[in-house]
């Protein structure tokens, strides 16, 4: 996993404003006081807005509205105990169904929010072209792993 830190964050957002004018961020905080919280000290010592248009929604219906509007996403990271076969996995009404059970069963975050999952969207409605995994691997450890995508391309919808 790769390791970044909240100066790191800070960092890329001063960059965003001083290069690209931005005059705000937008995040996908769902339930992460922590994350929502320092994304909005870091916006308002830059004098940017903070908008958090997902917070307090709830997570199954969310990644149901996912796969609703058509956005086709995998999972490339696991993080905790029980979601190990879902690595590599495309989030779909299946999945969504087995993540919802095991987040009312071991109390993990059924989005992911908790850090228990990282996904990656290989094609959505505003793409242009999707991405399509040519090779990938995975790298397993106990209750965390890898989806490695080692080679990928652009291709026509």
């Amino acid at each position: 996993r790769q390791k970044f830190t909240w100066k790191d964050v800070d960092w890329a957002i001063q960059e965003a404003k001083e290069k690209h004018g931005i005059e705000g961020v937008v995040t996908g905080a769902v339930r992460s006081t922590y994350q929502a919280i320092r994304i909005q000290k870091i916006c308002a010592d830059l004098k940017l807005w903070c908008f958090n248009p997902l917070w307090l929604l709830d997570q199954v219906e969310l990644l149901k509205e996912v796969v609703n509007s058509k956005i086709v996403a995998i999972i490339g990271g696991v993080f905790a105990e029980g979601l190990d076969s879902f690595l590599g996995k495309q989030i779909d009404s299946k999945c969504i169904t087995h993540l919802a059970a095991l987040a009312k069963k071991s109390g993990i975050n059924a989005a992911g929010e908790g850090g228990e999952i990282e996904t990656t969207v290989l094609d959505a409605k505003l793409f242009k072209k999707k991405i399509k995994i040519t090779r990938s691997s995975e790298k397993r450890e106990v209750h965390t792993g890898l989806f490695v995508i080692e080679e990928a391309k652009v291709v026509a919808k």
